[in-house]
């Protein structure tokens, strides 16, 4: 009887020996997947709809560390909903083709950095009518995005009308610009620009409104000039 209690002890101890470091392995490795490497914030910490983020998370953005990917698939949208300047004159040809224009100026900005793969443009009719970051993040999430350029122009016109002269036109626009990192949410890069543009009306404009319409458009550039020269600083960076 005392042979086999000593044998069945001997067998247990093998046992043991042999399943306790598999155990404290996978125990070890769930842990390390468990917590973050010093701090890195590698997803979003805004836990609800509406984008509001707990006091502990709040502690946790600001201390922890963000790096945006190297390679980067962009996402565009536009945020100003046919609200854009000078809505005096309708939604004529000029007015889309100038939209169209300030577009293709970001659009090729982002194309033509080494940072980026890919751009595309997210459709109206994937964002509300007054879009959030919640909505806006879902929606480049669907084009598989890693960042959205979000942007905003606006402007006005001014002019100052003579008898016996060419009537002067000053146009301003305000350009804004945000890039939110898509997995995490945050925004590492936003930056807001203001120009104006002053001219006459000139033998090729058919007409005052033609004038002003260009002169604001002049006056856009020269704000989206600036913008993609603060994009390609803070990619390069």
């Amino acid at each position: 009887m005392k042979k086999y209690t000593c044998t069945f002890i001997l067998l247990v101890f093998i046992i043991t020996s042999c399943t306790t470091p598999r155990q404290t392995q996978n125990m070890s490795t769930n842990l390390e997947m468990a917590v973050p490497d010093e701090g890195i914030i590698t997803q979003s910490l805004f836990t609800d709809q509406e984008a509001r983020i707990s006091e502990e998370n709040i502690q946790k953005i600001l201390d922890g560390k963000y790096t945006l990917p190297q390679q980067l698939r962009v996402a565009v949208v536009n945020i100003d909903n046919g609200s854009l300047i000078n809505r005096r004159y309708g939604y004529d040809e000029d007015y889309l083709s100038s939209c169209q224009k300030y577009l293709s100026t970001l659009i090729t900005n982002m194309e033509g950095h080494q940072r980026v793969q890919k751009v595309s443009l997210v459709p109206d009719i994937m964002m509300s009518t007054s879009p959030g970051f919640t909505s806006i993040r879902e929606a480049a999430v669907r084009m598989q995005a890693d960042v959205v350029l979000v942007y905003s122009i606006r402007g006005g016109m001014y002019s100052k009308y003579k008898v016996f002269s060419a009537d002067e036109h000053k146009a301003f626009a305000t350009t804004q610009v945000l890039i939110m990192d898509v997995r995490t949410g945050l925004v590492p890069f936003s930056t807001v620009v203001t120009e104006d543009y002053l001219s006459k009306k000139l033998k090729d404009d058919f007409n005052g409104n033609e004038a002003e319409k260009r002169i604001q458009e002049e006056a856009v550039m020269k704000t989206l000039i600036r913008v993609c020269d603060d994009i390609n600083l803070f990619l390069t960076k």
